[in-house]
């Protein structure tokens, strides 16, 4: 692009279209912790909706909550505005509270352990970063339609996972 055709597009707002809001569901399931797993997810935006699921054999319910949300992230085409609903603690203060200091401890806990699912949370870190997120806890199997929505896309995962 040209300076001009840069400043061209700048007046006429083309250079800063408005990254699209997405609403999105995750849950992960586990028969056995470890055991067969399951991860779902209900993106919706637009109008449009998206389910996905997955499953695996000897996993925990931690690594399906965490996979859940990244494949969700995966999923996506373009930077979008995303709120995740998640009814895991573990997810949520995971992102908002304990990764900074995991990664200035070089991936340890306070405890000098080495980081549980450093793997996922790595990935996960960096899938967050093409994208403005906002992380919110949902009680979960309290009713709550997009959460049960996404229980059952996990359930239906932990089906797939078979031995």
């Amino acid at each position: 692009m040209t300076q001009e055709t840069s400043s061209a597009a700048a007046t006429h707002g083309l250079g800063s279209l408005p990254k699209p809001a997405v609403i999105i569901y995750t849950d992960g399931a586990c028969k056995g912790n470890p055991g067969r797993g399951g991860w779902g997810a209900w993106l919706s935006s637009g109008g449009h909706e998206k389910e996905l699921f997955g499953g695996e054999v000897d996993t925990t319910n931690n690594r399906m909550e965490l996979t859940a949300v990244i494949e969700a992230l995966v999923s996506l085409k373009r930077s979008c505005r995303i709120t995740i609903y998640t009814d895991s603690e573990y997810v949520r203060k995971g992102m908002t509270e304990w990764i900074v200091n995991w990664q200035r401890r070089g991936w340890k806990t306070a405890d000098n352990k080495p980081v549980k699912n450093a793997d996922l949370w790595q990935r996960l870190d960096a899938l967050r970063k093409l994208h403005e997120v906002e992380w919110c806890w949902v009680k979960g199997h309290s009713g709550d339609p997009g959460n049960e929505r996404a229980d059952a896309l996990a359930n239906r995962g932990v089906t797939m996972a078979v031995q």
